[in-house]
């Protein structure tokens, strides 16, 4: 790998993460206004979250991440990776509760795995 390429790579993680907090942000703040303002009913809000997380994620990471074009096959990249991610990160978190580790360290290894995985995949996949 050049310095060149290493370069880019490097530019498209920090984006990537960049993204991730922004968009783990926005989340955040759309379930907790469904709350207050829609239905005080969590899991809906945070399905409702969810989904526009991940429209502003996919918009966000291929435009600026990945600088790519939206596209009808980058979205569905995006999607089946981002439901990889989903069901990844269910089982790091349930693997950790089976070692009997404190829910918290599920949580850090949910947190340290999920972007990893997922920036990988994109990044080599998803975007390619």
């Amino acid at each position: 790998m050049t310095s060149g390429e290493k370069s880019a790579l490097l530019q498209r993680g920090l984006r990537f993460a960049l993204t991730g907090l922004f968009v783990t942000a926005l989340h955040a703040l759309v379930a907790v206004l469904f709350i207050n303002f829609i239905a005080a009913q969590p899991p809906l809000a945070n399905g409702v979250a969810f989904a526009v997380a991940t429209v502003v994620s996919y918009v966000i990471n291929t435009t600026w991440s990945f600088s790519a074009r939206l596209h009808g096959r980058t979205l569905r990249r995006f999607l089946l990776v981002s439901t990889g991610g989903f069901f990844l990160a269910m089982f790091v978190a349930w693997a950790a509760q089976i070692a009997g580790l404190p829910y918290l360290l599920g949580i850090v290894a949910v947190a340290l795995t999920i972007p990893a995985f997922t920036f990988v995949l994109h990044n080599f996949w998803t975007y390619r």
